[in-house]
């Protein structure tokens, strides 16, 4: 049976739907940068969608072809995920303004993926699809200490779920840390193409650090 983080680490991707604190640990991903309405059509976010998962499903399969990855194990493709930030912002996401938001959109790597894996892979992409993709990124982010939650619901609705959030982070003695290298996080795991509004399952996570 093929490795699925979403079950093998569920502390990260299956949070419950009440506020808790956590530590992620240091993680590799591909990662895109872009700026924009994520829910424009043929917009520059959803247009990184295909970038990433290209390169995912490369690294994937590799196994079949000539280019062998050392340690490689049969794997699930880990979900979409999103830091999204918007200029002279501190704390969060201004949901009436999608427009100005900028974003880097992810797929974690397994450990066992080096940066020659990758680069081996944007090579091969490029080469199999004749597109560019040299927008697409080897990103390492060692995410820290945050306050998450699993919100149920649409995306527009998450603002609640954020309050309940930052109230438990300050009843527990714990500030935010939204800064230019600590980002709003979502985790995607469901599809909004398959999936009724009411029911998507979205990771909010936000960096906290210690009242002094």
């Amino acid at each position: 049976m093929a490795f699925d983080f979403k079950k093998e680490y569920k502390e990260f991707y299956l949070p419950k739907n009440v506020p808790s604190i956590i530590t992620i640990p240091k993680m590799n991903y591909i990662a895109v940068r872009g700026q924009g309405n994520p829910n424009e059509e043929n917009g520059d976010y959803k247009n990184t969608i295909g970038l990433l998962y290209a390169i995912a499903f490369t690294i994937k399969m590799s196994y079949k072809g000539s280019y062998k990855i050392e340690g490689y194990f049969e794997y699930v493709v880990p979900p979409l995920e999103g830091f999204w930030w918007q200029e002279g912002m501190n704390d969060g996401i201004d949901y009436n303004s999608k427009d100005s938001m900028h974003f880097i959109s992810l797929i974690r790597l397994p450990d066992f993926v080096t940066k020659a894996d990758f680069d081996w892979a944007i090579k091969e992409a490029t080469k199999k699809k004749n597109r560019d993709f040299s927008r697409v990124e080897f990103f390492t982010y060692d995410e820290g200490l945050c306050v998450q939650c699993m919100h149920i619901g649409s995306y527009d609705d998450e603002p609640a779920t954020i309050d309940l959030m930052h109230k438990y982070m300050l009843e527990n003695g714990y500030e935010l840390d939204i800064k230019d290298s600590r980002y709003h996080h979502e985790i995607y795991l469901s599809d909004p193409r398959r999936c009724d509004a009411s029911k998507l399952k979205t990771v909010i996570r936000h960096p906290i650090k210690k009242v002094k």
